[in-house]
């Protein structure tokens, strides 16, 4: 039997997916969790085979709760299902050692034989979602420069990110300035929107 945590902050969707995976008959739910903050104690307690995170949760995102887990439980392989198949995510999700990445809309016979392949040691990766990552390229924004301007979303004031972040506002200007030139765009608002998109932040 696989023991599966599962990580969702719908609870429609997170009840959903438990009852589905638990029609399988070697699976079974034995956490779930509707926030990234609650993985890796929730997996402590419980020492899934496996986890299944969403990307978009509060507190702690899916990518950061993957990274974690696998610091902390680097037997547990991390499946990350998502709605969001923007291409940065899948490589995020790797560089987070996640084991594989699957789009939400795929059918429940699908989901359940990534669980196992992963378990067993396999990457599972959706095709679609692989082929539109790799024409993407990588991220060209340096960590500093995404925080500096995930932050600029939701603040217009540079005197306001630099309070934020502990920063000075020259250097905040000079990281604004970088990653306006890398994503070849005319200012902050339309490099946050592009980085948004292609799921750099």
């Amino acid at each position: 039997m696989i023991r599966i945590l599962l990580a969702e902050d719908q609870r429609m969707i997170r009840g959903a997916l438990a009852r589905l995976l638990d029609l399988e008959s070697d699976l079974v739910v034995v956490a779930d969790v509707s926030s990234g903050d609650e993985v890796v104690p929730r997996a402590l307690e419980t020492r899934p085979d496996v986890a299944l995170l969403d990307i978009q949760m509060p507190r702690l995102d899916g990518l950061a709760a993957a990274a974690a887990l696998r610091r902390a439980m680097p037997a547990c392989p991390v499946l990350i299902l998502t709605t969001f198949t923007r291409p940065g995510y899948v490589r995020r999700a790797i560089e987070a050692g996640a084991a594989g990445f699957l789009a939400k809309d795929g059918p429940v016979e699908e989901l359940a034989d990534a669980v196992g392949r992963v378990v067993a040691g396999e990457r599972v990766m959706d095709p679609a979602l692989a082929v539109t990552a790799l024409a993407a390229g990588p991220n060209p924004l340096s960590p500093r420069e995404r925080e500096v301007l995930a932050t600029a979303t939701h603040t217009s004031s540079v005197a306001e990110i630099s309070r934020i972040l502990h920063l000075s506002e020259g250097t905040v200007r000079n990281y604004l300035s970088a990653a306006i030139g890398k994503t070849g765009t005319r200012n902050r608002a339309e490099a946050a929107r592009l980085a948004d998109a292609n799921g750099w932040l």
